[in-house]
């Protein structure tokens, strides 16, 4: 299915490994020019390297620290108009409430949570003007199933939520829609350090997270997210704004 993004500038943070790069995938697929920005610039020059040469699109690389916001603003300004951004920067440490002090807790939301404030705070604003524009914040299922195991990334991941229907209650009205996606466990580096913190928690050993990856559901694709954030990128979903979609294989609905 054609979904109407030939065209489109994407900027893609957290672009270069995991989810990111799986969203940079659909949107070259689709024709979009993309904007990748994450913290590595070898790593985004590898997965710039292979999109160009896979789809012919252009990509610009943006290495930065999205936790700063001097390096926040300094990527609104390199990426000028874009007509979809992806928010994806960001890992919340895995730990209980006891294992976080309130430095660790600041420290990972400066990046998840402020980042994508920041970003919105930045750039919806220029979507307003111009009367078109979509915000996709890939979010996480710990928003609605938190554990004890994952405490400040279920406290980071409601706020996102919070923030995506604030802002998309009523921003059709600009021609601006903000949507998001909250994946469950997906088969990625970061789907190893949070299963590795569960182990912790029930076995006393990080070691045995191999006996808690699920069956039912089994882990998700990047490739499986990436299709979703980009079906709501796309005017096929012109629609939808303010909701958020959780993609956990039916986990969080049990």
């Amino acid at each position: 299915m054609d979904l109407e993004l030939h065209g489109r500038h994407v900027l893609i943070t957290g672009g270069s490994r995991g989810i990111g790069r799986a969203c940079a995938e659909a949107f070259a697929a689709e024709g979009c020019s993309l904007a990748l920005a994450a913290r590595t610039a070898a790593d985004l020059d590898a997965a710039a390297e292979g999109l160009r040469e896979r789809h012919g699109v252009t990509v610009t690389t943006h290495p930065g620290d999205l936790s700063s916001p001097d390096d926040q603003v300094a990527l609104v300004d390199a990426v000028g108009s874009v007509d979809v951004v992806v928010n994806n920067a960001g890992a919340i440490p895995p730990g209980d409430l006891g294992a976080l002090d309130d430095e660790a807790l600041r420290e990972s939301w400066e990046l998840k949570v402020f980042g994508y404030v920041n970003l919105c705070r930045s750039i919806v604003p220029r979507m307003v003007e111009r009367g078109s524009g979509v915000i996709v914040n890939v979010i996480g299922a710990a928003a609605v199933r938190p554990q004890r195991s994952y405490i400040a990334g279920g406290m980071g991941n409601a706020a996102l939520v919070a923030l995506t229907r604030a802002l998309g209650a009523r921003s059709l009205r600009d021609g601006v829609r903000v949507v998001g996606v909250n994946p469950g466990l997906v088969v990625t580096d970061r789907m190893i350090d949070l299963l590795r913190a569960s182990a912790q928690e029930r076995f006393r050993d990080p070691e045995r997270w191999e006996e808690l990856v699920p069956s039912d559901p089994a882990p998700g694709r990047p490739e499986q997210i990436a299709d979703v954030v980009a079906f709501l990128a796309s005017p096929r979903a012109g629609h939808v704004s303010g909701t958020t979609l959780t993609l956990d294989g039916g986990a969080s609905a049990r």
